[in-house]
């Protein structure tokens, strides 16, 4: 599931690659992609599919790119924060990250890549909830745990 980047890669265009590769993956896998913390899982499976057919992250780059802008979508809706360009007192593999409200730095480009390189070893849905749970005084990850507790007790 190669990607081709139309927008320009900053960090005004994160939302734009997010869009494409929601679209993308529906095309290719039937993927569904709704922006939901629960979605993290399904791209998880797709980089692992990545992995299992032995594909490089420079092969992948681009999807990859995608697909951690989608992560970072997540981020910025359910727990707050802006996508910005990545510091250069910080390097990171990733060209531009979240900031989240309490000025923390999040990389979910990175998390792809890594999850890549990595397999299982890298779980993308536990970075996610470090990220949660170290937002809780933002108020953004309370209004996030109720959610979840109350699918919780739908389903339970």
């Amino acid at each position: 599931m190669q990607v081709h980047l139309n927008p320009p890669l900053e960090p005004g265009s994160a939302p734009e690659l997010a869009v494409a590769i929601v679209a993308a993956a529906a095309d290719i896998s039937d993927a569904a992609l709704d922006y939901s913390p629960e979605s993290i899982d399904v791209v998880e499976d797709i980089v692992d599919g990545f992995r299992a057919e032995g594909v490089s992250s420079e092969e992948m780059a681009e999807s990859l790119v995608a697909f951690g802008c989608y992560l970072g979508e997540i981020v910025t809706r359910h727990i707050g924060g802006t996508w910005r360009s990545a510091s250069a007192a910080h390097p990171t593999s990733a060209p531009f990250i979240v900031v989240l409200p309490d000025a923390r730095e999040c990389h979910p480009i990175d998390w792809v890549f890594s999850r890549l390189e990595s397999g299982a070893a890298v779980s993308i849905r536990d970075l996610y909830g470090t990220a949660v749970a170290d937002s809780a005084d933002s108020g953004f990850a309370e209004a996030e745990a109720e959610a979840e507790a109350g699918e919780e007790g739908a389903h339970g």
